[in-house]
């Protein structure tokens, strides 16, 4: 592309994919840049199967999310030895794993992303940046967002990209820090928006905590143990004052309830993932870890085709907490990173060496740690899990009054004029910066107002992912996948059709006839924007 595109997209994370997809389809020009080698975000380079809610597979998503969850079975129903019965399922979990309806390898949602990617790539509308990180952006006395500069991470070289609209998809909403939108970091004040569990007074470095995730499998027999973590001795005997024993052990709080309840692990279980009779139900939770985010199950697979099941470690164990991820530098941020990666690695070494195991010895030596799954030389995931990122100052913003099940009611919740998408989740946050124990509070299906995504001063950027109009407490229900991927499918409709129409985002959110007519367009493109009546379900 030699001229300037339509619209610059920031971070190629699923709310970054599904911008480009949208801005794509409606026929406008896009670069979309990813500071990794693989896009996908949460689904690849952090390598988390998806968070879904319990009618994922009947309604509550856009139809493009649907289009990559069957796109990613008929991966595994094309290439992989599949049973007979496995095959047949409808309603495939490649990794039978209790987290997700769809457990599966980060390898294989890069490889649908890519393809889903690759006919706009070939018409030349769409341009992908991998390994490129924004470090600078050019804003106007018009309040608008006139350039982006970024590093190519390969050379060092640096390209600055003009464009009409600017999403930001990073994981860290980095793009509002460079181009001075108005932005809330970490926790607010409870007298800002009289949440009952928000803190008296505003916290901006009390963040959820992150995760370096990696993938496992088992051989047993064999001897796969790394050296000895750096900081390991540090990870060994480190207890939270919150926690009931060790970080490293298998006593954790259950988030809802914050009982010391005990977890176990099982590698390579004899259960029969099709064995309806078997133990596989959700109510296992995360009690038994091994299979809680396993990614690949052996026995959906013809006799002899693995030797091992993968699962995927994201894990009370490996939360890191210490210190924030953003608004305190670089310089911390960069411990803060450090820090987790040496955190996972202990977790792994601990499993290998001192883990109790059911038997009354201890350690498992078998566990391999799978670099080929994650696509890194160490093992670990390309980029931390981040849950939870900078967010706009925007037009709308969604408090706990909106969506807490004990303020709202079981059939209530705050339904909007413009929404513009559907989620649900539980309020979930894992243990923080700031020393909180895990907040996990009931929630309601609820919307996604499109005034969520408008800043309140700045005109031609927008927020496509965990960046938009929510809270410390109820970014915890809209920061996951299908969600995420909602955002960012409207992120990149809206600029399109703003450019198509000659008209801002604010004009589309405030004015009926104006939101009317882009909500008819999202209606043909398969964005469900209200509820059914789940009752029934």
């Amino acid at each position: 592309m030699t001229s300037a595109p339509d619209i610059l997209i920031v971070g190629s994370g699923l709310g970054g994919v599904a911008a480009a997809l949208a801005a794509c389809r409606a026929g406008r020009t896009v670069v979309l840049t990813e500071e990794t080698d693989w896009i996908g975000g949460q689904l690849t380079s952090q390598a988390v199967p998806p968070d879904e809610h319990p009618w994922v597979e009947q309604f509550g998503t856009t139809a493009s999310y649907r289009t990559l969850r069957e796109s990613i079975r008929d991966h595994y129903r094309q290439w992989y030895p599949l049973r007979s019965e496995a095959l047949a399922l409808t309603d495939l979990n490649p990794g039978a794993g209790r987290v997700s309806k769809l457990c599966h390898e980060p390898r294989v949602a890069l490889a649908v992303l890519d393809a889903m990617l690759a006919p706009h790539r070939s018409s030349g509308r769409l341009t992908l940046l991998t390994e490129h990180r924004p470090v600078a952006a050019e804003t106007g006395e018009d309040d608008t967002v006139r350039s982006v500069t970024l590093t190519d991470l390969k050379n060092g070289n640096r390209r600055t990209i003009g464009a009409r609209y600017v999403i930001d998809a990073t994981e860290t909403g980095e793009l509002l820090e460079l181009a001075g939108v108005e932005h809330a970091t970490g926790a607010e004040a409870r007298a800002e928006f009289d949440e009952p569990h928000a803190p008296e007074e505003a916290q901006p470095l009390n963040q959820q905590g992150i995760t370096v995730c990696f993938a496992l499998s088992h051989h047993e027999g064999e001897d796969h143990t790394i050296e000895r973590p750096a900081d390991y001795d540090f990870w060994r005997t480190y207890q939270p004052d919150f926690w009931p024993g060790p970080l490293l052990g298998f006593l954790a709080p259950d988030p809802r309830t914050l009982e010391a309840v005990p977890r176990t692990f099982v590698p390579n279980p004899d259960l029969d993932p099709l064995d309806v009779t078997a133990d596989q139900s959700a109510d296992a939770g995360d009690k038994e870890l091994f299979g809680f985010r396993r990614i690949l199950a052996r026995k959906l697979h013809r006799p002899g085709a693995f030797d091992s099941d993968i699962t995927l470690v994201n894990w009370p164990l490996n939360d890191y907490w210490l210190k924030p991820l953003i608004g305190a530098g670089e310089e911390t941020s960069a411990a803060a990173l450090a820090e987790a990666r040496q955190l996972s690695l202990s977790v792994l070494y601990w499993l290998q060496t001192e883990a109790p195991r059911a038997d009354g010895g201890t350690g498992f030596p078998g566990l391999r740690l799978r670099p080929d799954v994650t696509g890194t030389d160490d093992g670990l995931a390309k980029a931390p899990y981040v849950r939870e990122s900078r967010r706009i100052k925007a037009v709308t913003t969604v408090t706990e009054h909106d969506v807490a099940i004990d303020i709202v009611g079981p059939y209530g919740g705050t339904r909007y004029r413009d929404s513009v998408g559907v989620g649900n989740y539980r309020i979930d946050l894992h243990p923080s910066t700031g020393g909180d124990n895990y907040i996990d509070i009931g929630s309601v299906p609820f919307e996604i107002p499109l005034g969520a995504l408008i800043p309140r001063r700045v005109r031609n950027l927008l927020p496509a992912g965990k960046n938009i109009g929510t809270t410390h407490i109820t970014n915890g229900c809209y920061r996951l996948h299908p969600v995420e991927w909602n955002i960012g499918e409207v992120a990149g409709a809206l600029a399109a059709h703003c450019v198509a129409e000659g008209v801002e985002p604010r004009q589309v959110q405030a004015e009926d006839k104006r939101f009317d007519r882009f909500a008819r367009l999202l209606d043909r493109e398969g964005v469900q924007r209200h509820w059914p009546d789940v009752r029934g379900y």
